[in-house]
């Protein structure tokens, strides 16, 4: 239930990103003006997006231990830019998906999708009872 929350998160926070003009982030869905593919899109990507953060940007972040003390946390951004790059990658070979055109643009698209995840983390953390 988890991971389906995040998914759902996830596309959430890429379907934003999409919508800025600027960062030359685009979704390509399977069948282009249709609002179901395109949603249906969406969750793959964000699920493609979970499972690379989830399993390649864990190792990568212990790996990264010694740079994150060293530049105070700030090689997050360019781990999650990286990290948004690749699930691009991915779906690439497939005629649908996630496409990023810069990588630093990238950076700035990690960087929106993670503060729309920590507001929705934030608004649905389950709370704990004080008594």
């Amino acid at each position: 239930m988890r991971f389906l929350i995040r998914v759902v998160i996830n596309a959430f926070a890429i379907w934003v990103v999409t919508l800025i003009p600027a960062l030359q982030i685009s979704v390509i869905a399977f069948a282009p003006g249709e609002t179901l593919q395109l949603v249906l899109t969406l969750l793959a990507v964000a699920a493609v997006f979970a499972i690379v953060n989830t399993i390649i940007g864990t190792v990568i972040r212990i790996v990264a231990i010694p740079l994150y003390i060293l530049t105070l946390g700030l090689i997050s951004l360019v781990i999650n830019g990286f990290l948004l790059w690749l699930t691009a990658w991915l779906t690439h070979w497939w005629n649908w998906g996630l496409r990023v055109e810069d990588f630093w643009l990238g950076i700035v698209g990690a960087l929106i999708i993670s503060v729309i995840n920590w507001i929705f983390g934030i608004v649905l953390r389950p709370q704990r009872d004080k008594d």
